[in-house]
């Protein structure tokens, strides 16, 4: 592994070659936050990708090209005589200690930093101690249930933080992960079961409720009832530490894997998907699946 001077060097030497790609290249030259904007999402969603195939090369790869969005960004900034990477930097950092006191204390905070940050809280009227901090009371968490539980609670009493619980939650997140993520920020202010085995009489009831309205040919209430089902599926596996995101992409993966395994053989037998039976396609799809549990 390198060195941090290398470390820094590299970084360095991407601004650079960055500023200077800025200057000279039509393409560079003519970029915005805004057409910027779409490329930032499809570098995102590939390095995803990278990481659900766990292939490291790729990972390193998409990683670069995801840094090299931050980094453009920033640019633009600098350019507007708005903020640069080191602002970028320095408010991260200082965002990170802030909401971590028990491990940072908050003189830490904003040492090198010429001007205060947005998001330090207002000074604490409560508090018996002039000098206080703000977040004391959350420096004695222990286990990382209590750092999550604090850190909403932390982020609330940023100047800039969250107006509310779930405001945090980018309402641009796909559906699936947005569902999870606000389950997860109320269950870090004690909105969630105290047993997270009743989940399970949610979901039968949500599942009862969606079968009920399929017989009534009511597509506005179905869809309700599909979308309440779905929520409570998902507050289910995060109620038992799985990622329902995940979890749905790896079945994504197989059904594509088994899929395919089915279309090549079509192929080699001359016969087109379409002629083929279920009965001749599930033969397949077992197949494929024998050979999922051999490997």
């Amino acid at each position: 592994m390198h060195t941090r001077e290398e470390q820094m060097k590299a970084f360095g030497r991407m601004l650079d070659v960055l500023d200077e790609l800025r200057e000279k290249c039509p393409w560079d030259k003519k970029q915005t936050n805004e057409s910027l904007r779409p490329n930032t999402i499809e570098e995102t969603y590939e390095l995803c990708d990278a990481l659900m195939k766990g292939d490291n090369h790729e990972v390193c790869k998409e990683l670069g090209d995801v840094l090299l969005h931050v980094c453009f960004y920033a640019k633009i900034g600098a350019e507007k005589q708005e903020f640069d990477i080191a602002d970028v930097c320095n408010l991260l950092t200082d965002k990170l200690i802030f909401r971590h006191p028990h491990v940072y204390h908050p003189s830490q905070m904003g040492a090198e930093m010429p001007k205060p940050l947005p998001f330090t809280p207002e000074p604490s009227h409560e508090s018996p101690m002039p000098h206080s901090s703000p977040n004391s009371d959350f420096s004695d968490a222990k286990t990382e249930e209590k750092v999550l539980e604090n850190w909403e609670q932390i982020k609330l009493r940023e100047k800039d933080g969250n107006k509310s619980v779930l405001s945090g939650v980018p309402s641009a997140l796909p559906s699936l992960i947005k569902a999870y993520r606000i389950q997860d920020k109320a269950r870090n202010v004690g909105f969630d079961w105290e047993d997270r085995q009743d989940v399970w009489k949610k979901v039968r009831e949500e599942l009862g409720e969606l079968e009920a309205e399929l017989q009534n040919g009511d597509r506005t209430t179905q869809t309700e009832e599909l979308g309440d089902f779905l929520f409570s599926v998902i507050n289910a596996a995060r109620l038992y530490k799985l990622n329902p995101d995940n979890a749905l992409e790896h079945t994504n993966q197989k059904f594509i894997s088994r899929f395919n395994y089915i279309e090549q053989h079509s192929i080699k037998a001359g016969k087109p998907l379409q002629e083929m039976t279920l009965a001749e396609m599930d033969m397949l799809w077992n197949e494929a699946k024998e050979q999922e549990n051999t490997k």
